[in-house]
């Protein structure tokens, strides 16, 4: 499992400077508003968007270099994530973003990690404004009296990511491997809209963010899948009182629709008739029972139209997926759902002079004392979590 251990940011808007050490399978944040929860998400739309394009265009997506920059800072933007690789190595990758002539380009991307508790780093890759090198012996990493061989590379443009175009190559495992990580990573955009009209039939095999393809995943894993499915069936049948079956049905011109079937009526009911919390909790369980795991699911506000005695269940789901091999941030205002977290498993934002930090609820000595007698989300709602203010919401 490759698994997000520790994130470092500077100068990304509210976050002049914040780190995330020693993150767990789950992660859920609370804060309140403006506090940087939405910031805190974006770093990882950022990242993805900046692999399948470039930079600048990450950036301009959000206003410029200017707009994304933390308030009277020049910069640069770094971002530092450390992640394990297949071999349970601890790998860093860092990026450094300048602005140059009105445009972001990449000042610094390297990607290390140490041989033994205090061997030199290898630096897989090195790499500045387009130029840089990379290990060429990489499978040879780790045996005795081996030193690194590199060789030069030009990307053609400064602004894309090394990452991007040497990790297409198998040689470079270990790139391979982030730029593999980053590339699945999952970030919900979730409309309940979108999910309810009938779509062309078809193939899909994961939900997409926005959650548009739910009834063809649906149909998917009923065929290709079913004790996945069964076990969405058996999850909705408990979370939801009333519905018995779900199935994804064709219709005479070609079309899908997900049809829900009531234990007290004859005929079940198509999506367009069924509640939004219905429908979003039947998006969520598709997703979380997905046979291939994302590496990375960033959620933001699952509780929006759901019942709140379906949120603690929610939140098992959530660390049962963690469980199979995907790691999961959630954003939340529900003391509902923060019931369902453990308190090692929260961690919150505190803005302070137009800067926000995070904070981890377990290192805190009030709460952990507290939890001993009370449920997280009760010591939210009283207000306990130190500096965040009144964040939540009824």
């Amino acid at each position: 499992m490759q698994q997000i251990e520790s994130i470092e940011i500077k100068n990304y808007r509210l976050f002049n400077h914040a780190v995330i050490n020693d993150l767990p399978g789950m992660v859920v944040v609370v804060g309140a508003n403006g506090s940087g929860k939405s910031t805190l998400f974006d770093v990882f739309t950022f990242l993805k968007e900046a692999l399948a394009q470039n930079v600048a265009a990450a950036v301009a997506r959000r206003g410029g270099f200017r707009e994304l920059v933390s308030r009277e800072s020049t910069g640069p933007i770094e971002l530092t994530i450390k992640f394990r690789e297949s071999g349970r190595r601890l790998v860093t990758y860092q990026l450094v973003i300048v602005a140059e002539g009105g445009r972001a380009v990449v000042e610094r991307e390297a990607l290390r990690y140490r041989r033994g508790q205090r061997g030199r780093p290898w630096r897989f890759l090195d790499f500045s404004r387009g130029v840089g090198t990379a290990i060429t012996n990489e499978s040879a990493y780790g045996q005795e009296g081996v030193a690194e061989e590199r060789a030069q590379y030009a990307l053609d443009d400064p602004s894309i990511l090394a990452i991007k175009g040497l990790g297409q190559f198998r040689e470079f495992r270990v790139v391979s491997e982030l730029r593999s990580l980053i590339e699945n990573w999952y970030i919900s955009d979730f409309h309940i809209a979108d999910a309810r009209p009938s779509v062309d039939a078809g193939y899909a095999e994961h939900l997409s963010t926005s959650g548009d393809n739910v009834a063809q995943v649906a149909q998917y894993l009923y065929e290709n899948h079913r004790e996945h499915f069964d076990e969405i069936l058996r999850s909705m049948r408990w979370q939801v009182p009333g519905v018995q079956n779900v199935e994804a049905k064709q219709t005479e011109d070609g079309r899908l629709v997900l049809r829900f079937q009531d234990g007290s009526f004859k005929d079940p009911f198509v999506a367009r008739y069924v509640s939004d919390g219905t429908i979003k909790m039947f998006a969520y369980l598709v997703l979380l029972h997905d046979p291939k795991p994302h590496p990375l699911l960033a959620i933001e506000k699952p509780e929006n139209q759901l019942y709140p005695e379906l949120l603690q269940p929610l939140a098992e789901e959530f660390r049962e997926y963690a469980r199979r091999g995907g790691q999961v941030f959630v954003s939340t205002h529900s003391p509902d759902f923060l019931n369902g977290a453990n308190l090692d498993e929260i961690f919150w934002l505190v803005k302070r002079d137009g800067f926000s930090t995070i904070q981890r609820a377990s290192h805190s000595e009030i709460l952990r004392n507290l939890a001993k007698s009370q449920m997280p989300g009760v010591l939210w709602k009283r207000n306990l979590f130190e500096g965040a203010g009144l964040s939540w919401v009824a």
